[in-house]
């Protein structure tokens, strides 16, 4: 299968919700016109090293912190920089 057919089958399978999403990544790659560290996280190799007992319960930490409502947006983490 070549990869516009896998790109095809995707786009298929799609839920709608996401499509707009996927139409501005496509239209962005298209026109060569997306973020380079949006095509950098996107095309990066799997990181596939074990993680430390430490690191995971890091994570298991800062995820409980988020559903708990313990977080700070993309917006006020912008406005605390740029002020």
């Amino acid at each position: 299968m070549t990869a516009k057919e896998t790109l095809h089958r995707l786009v298929d399978e799609l839920p709608d919700e996401k499509a707009p999403a996927a139409e501005q990544l496509l239209e962005g790659l298209r026109d060569g016109e997306v973020d380079p560290m949006l095509v950098a996280s996107l095309t990066a190799p799997l990181d596939d090293e074990p993680t430390t007992p430490d690191e995971d319960a890091g994570a298991s930490e800062a995820r409980e912190q988020y559903r708990g409502g313990d977080f700070v947006s993309a917006e006020h983490a912008k406005r605390l920089l740029l002020s």
